[in-house]
Parts: structure tokens; sequence; C-alpha cells
């Protein structure tokens, strides 16, 4: 308060000086050891009180504003763990269901068919990394590799994220897009409807299902699954080709060896499908968990550079103040 008065009080002594002629504004100059336009230009002295602390505010804003960006991330890091909390037993658990069946049909990638419908799980939200562009890059490859004159590969897309990808180069290739999957609690029923409606609306020879595997909370497996229709199963066991240890049971009761095949071809893909899910749920939120974390750390280190330049901006402008008194004294002792 008081060096402001001090201030208004000495522009107001030194106005006269100012405005005379200009030979005296360069001897105020020159006598206040700093040849500063402040105190020789009439437009320095028309602006408006506390002009030189507006690059101050606009730091502070900036540093209010990342500030409110770190809590964001923090809270966001939190739920992502509480969520992964939830799933990752789930998914430990649904390993179980589908790995009997590759003993017992076997998981033939390499298999040649005609029909391979692409099934490319993604996450429905962003901020989780590259996790999503790594399902994308993973199922164009598997197309790319099953394309030919005589093949018809497509896609069918589970997530907004992997359909905001692959509708810009191969939209006529999609036959089937669901998303906000995860808006509900997942489970075995769900799921099972689901891979039911793929089924039944797409004509397939091999369904390849391309999801990300969680191994831990930084790190995650692109993984692709393999389930063969049942007439391409036995035509594989016909020609001698290697499946599994189906041929070494026995099938009782009044069902053919087709319809067997069906029902397994048909529970297996569920299996898979509720297996897949709830693997990339886990790896999107440990990815989610890694991202938020990174982006509260990257905001810390910003805030301290944001700190550091207000002080210094701080500083100069009180020094600045400082001299503005200093040299104004000096020119009415002058």
């Amino acid at each position: 308060m008081a060096m402001a008065l001090l201030r208004r009080e000495g522009k107001r002594c030194l106005a006269p000086l100012i405005y005379s002629n200009t030979n005296t504004n360069v001897n105020v100059a020159v006598a206040g050891g700093v040849a500063r336009s402040s105190l020789i230009s009439p437009a320095a002295e028309l602006a408006p009180l506390g002009s030189r602390s507006i690059s101050t505010q606009i730091v502070r804003n900036r540093m209010k504003s990342v500030k409110n960006i770190q809590k964001i991330t923090k809270a966001m890091k939190m739920v992502a763990a509480s969520k992964l909390r939830a799933i990752q037993s789930k998914a430990e658990n649904s390993r179980g269901l589908w790995q009997p069946f590759a003993a017992l049909l076997g998981d033939l990638p390499s298999v040649d068919v005609k029909k391979n419908v692409i099934v490319t799980i993604s996450s429905d939200k962003g901020l989780c990394g590259g996790i999503n562009s790594t399902a994308v890059k993973i199922s164009k490859a598997v197309y790319k590799l099953n394309s030919g004159p005589d093949k018809e590969p497509k896609y069918v897309i589970l997530g907004e994220k992997a359909k905001a990808q692959l509708i810009r180069d191969s939209k006529k290739d999609i036959e089937i897009t669901i998303t906000e999957l995860q808006k509900n609690p997942l489970n075995y029923t769900q799921v099972s409807v689901l891979a039911d409606d793929i089924l039944k609306n797409v004509e397939y020879d091999a369904l390849r299902i391309v999801f990300n595997k969680f191994q831990s909370v930084v790190s995650f497996l692109p993984t692709m699954a393999t389930v063969l229709s049942p007439e391409v199963v036995e035509r594989e066991a016909e020609s001698g080709g290697k499946l599994g240890d189906l041929d070494s049971y026995e099938i009782e009761g009044g069902e053919t060896k087709a319809e067997v095949l069906q029902n397994l071809a048909e529970f297996q893909f569920s299996c898979v499908m509720f297996n897949a899910v709830l693997e990339h749920a886990c790896s999107e939120q440990g990815a989610r968990m890694s991202a938020m974390d990174s982006s509260s750390r990257n905001a810390g280190d910003m805030l301290d550079r944001l700190t550091l330049t207000y002080n210094r901006t701080r500083q100069a402008s009180i020094t600045t103040e400082l001299i503005e008194i200093i040299s104004g004294a000096s020119a009415l002792t002058g």
C-alpha cells in the first residue's frame, strides 16, 4: 500500500518535468541511471496502474489450470485402479474356460480358409495409451495376410475406438459394430448372447479374435485366438491336420459328430469372447492407470516450472518498481 502510494505521488510530482520539454526528459533519464521509456513516454504515463502485473496474472491462471488438470488425472488413476481390481480376478478365472477347447479342438492361426472374420476388441473410451491402436494394427495385419482373389475377410468390431480407425479405409468390410459393451458389469450371459448374435449374422470358416491379454499394470500382450467352423474342423481332421484330442474321445448318444462339433464351436467362441473381453478390459484399465500416472507427474513438473517463472516475473516486477521509485526520487533531488 505504501509503495503504491509513493509511486503515485512520484508520478504526480514528475508530471511537469516529463511534459515540459525533451531535454528535461533526457536529463531525468540520465540522472536516474537508466534509460527507460516509462519516464519519458506520455503513453506509458497514461497506462493503468498495475499494467506490468498482467504477465504474472497469466502465469497464475496457467498454474491454476494445471493444478485442476492434475487433480483430474489423479482421480482418474484411482478410478482405473478400482475398476482393475474388480475385473482382474474375473479375467484370471475366465482363462480356464477356453484353454480346454484349445487342447480339444486345437488353435490353428495359420489355417488357410476362404471366409475369415476378424473380431477386433477395443475400448469405448480413450486416455489409455496405445492399447486400441495396437489391436487395430494387429487386425489390419491379419486382414492383409488373409486377403486374396478367392478370399473374403470381414471385420466384426467391438468398441468405439477400433470402429473410428477401421471405418476410414475398411468401411465396406465391416459386418457388425458393437459399442458400449462395458457400460454394464461384464458377465458370461451378456457375452454369450453377443457371441450368438455374431454367429447368426456372419458366415465364417474361421473366427480370428484379436485382443490384448493382460499381464501386469504396465504391460499387455497382443493376442489372437482362432475358432474354426465345424466344417473346417472335419476337413482338417480328414486331411490329417493337427487339431487336438477330439478324435481320442468316443461320441455317445444320438448326436452325430457334426452336431457335437457345432455345439462345441459355439460354446468355444462364447468362452473365448468372454475371456478376450475381460482381458482387454483389464489391459485398458492398467494402461489408463499408467497414462494418468504419467500425466500427473508431467503436470507436477509443469507446475514447478510455472512456479519458477511466476516467482521470477514477480521479482522482476518488484525490481522494476523500485528502480522507478529511486529514479523519480533522484530526479526530484537533482
